[in-house]
């Protein structure tokens, strides 16, 4: 029985990642160096991947102040991001997981104060049962952690409950923890490998959580 939708956030609720992805290969240019998306997408749903400031400082043969480079790509992606509406479908998913009865919590490898601010800003906040991000765990995805700590505080076990991601690592998470897992990926993470996740969509928009319900749970009854 479906008792629960998680949401990731970057990717998935704002399209942020790909906002990312620009604003990096900006920096890069500065110093004359390409940033190839199969490395970059290694970062992508996590914070253990590719570290991006030392593959720049090889490839230019300078050593790059991390504070400065680090505040000046955040000043450029905040100012961009600020920008950005919430992506196509995910409004309609939250009030479809209201109409149900549905709990919905979000499991982001972000630190906790930048969903909380956008989901704010974008008037969302008030759908979502729980928060667990970077803050609350010691292993953001790949690892199942956050999403084992989302179920916690949802209360149900990972087969009541729908994980929505757009990564590799973040549904990784998602399958680790035991959960049903839907993807829409999008423009940096489109090229990753999905094999092992149980719906993959191209947006929001074609998702709805009666007809995945009775697809993996044909004998429940949902309410309306």
């Amino acid at each position: 029985m479906i008792k629960a939708i998680v949401f990731d956030f970057d990717g998935v609720i704002l399209d942020s990642e790909r906002i990312m992805y620009l604003v990096m290969q900006n920096m890069f240019a500065q110093y004359n160096v390409d940033l190839p998306l199969s490395l970059w997408s290694q970062s992508i749903g996590t914070q253990d991947g590719f570290d991006s400031l030392n593959y720049l400082q090889h490839q230019c043969h300078k050593t790059i102040d991390r504070k400065d480079f680090y505040a000046r790509r955040n000043q450029l992606f905040n100012k961009m991001v600020d920008q950005e509406e919430v992506l196509p479908g995910v409004r309609s998913i939250l009030q479809q997981a209201e109409q149900l009865g549905l709990k919905v919590g979000l499991a982001t490898s972000s630190r906790g104060d930048w969903p909380r601010r956008h989901l704010k800003r974008l008037g969302l906040t008030d759908y979502f049962s729980t928060i667990k991000s970077w803050d609350d765990v010691v292993s953001v995805k790949p690892d199942p952690e956050l999403y084992i700590r989302s179920l916690e505080s949802l209360q149900v076990a990972p087969k009541e409950a729908i994980a929505i991601e757009d990564s590799f690592n973040g549904s990784l998470a998602a399958k680790k923890a035991g959960m049903y897992c839907i993807v829409v990926p999008n423009a940096v993470t489109k090229q990753m490998p999905f094999g092992h996740v149980d719906g993959c969509f191209k947006s929001l928009q074609d998702v709805s959580i009666e007809k995945l319900i009775h697809y993996f749970t044909p004998d429940q009854e949902l309410e309306k």
